[in-house]
């Protein structure tokens, strides 16, 4: 860089200074939280399960990610018990997962909407971590299909 002062006599302290600020910021810039998208049970005791999917995105954010939670957001305007709804919610949830830049799973069992989620992830090479209820991370055992 070649920066002059209102005189145009060289300042090379100045140029120097200016150069590290814009890098930074060019460094900050790229630095972006991952978004992950939270995959854990949902239907049978919901409030329990709801619960858990609260700490598990709880706990993304302690790991410095955003959480996304699409079981914990479309409830809230879709009926859970009706099959074209929870359909619906389903559909809508794997169009954020493309979005995301991983996906992690919670608990010991994969429900069906859960699989789901993850035969998508895989699909689109977005990597899947495993975790148990108390956010352990654990190798998946393709034995018990967790």
């Amino acid at each position: 860089m070649d920066w002059r002062n209102s005189k145009g006599y060289p300042e090379p302290t100045a140029a120097k200074a200016l150069a590290r600020v814009v890098s930074e910021e060019k460094a900050k810039a790229k630095e972006r939280r991952s978004l992950v998208y939270i995959c854990s049970p949902f239907a049978g005791d919901t409030d329990y399960n709801i619960s858990r999917a609260r700490g598990y995105c709880r706990f993304a954010i302690s790991e410095g990610c955003v959480p996304l939670a699409p079981h914990l957001h479309f409830p809230q305007f879709l009926d859970e018990e009706d099959k074209e709804s929870r359909e619906l919610g389903l559909s809508c949830a794997l169009v954020l997962l493309t979005k995301c830049d991983a996906l992690w799973v919670f608990g010991g069992k994969i429900s069906s909407g859960m699989a789901q989620e993850i035969s998508k992830a895989e699909s689109l090479g977005i990597p899947v971590r495993y975790f148990t209820e108390r956010c352990k991370e654990v190798a998946r055992d393709e034995d018990s299909r967790r």
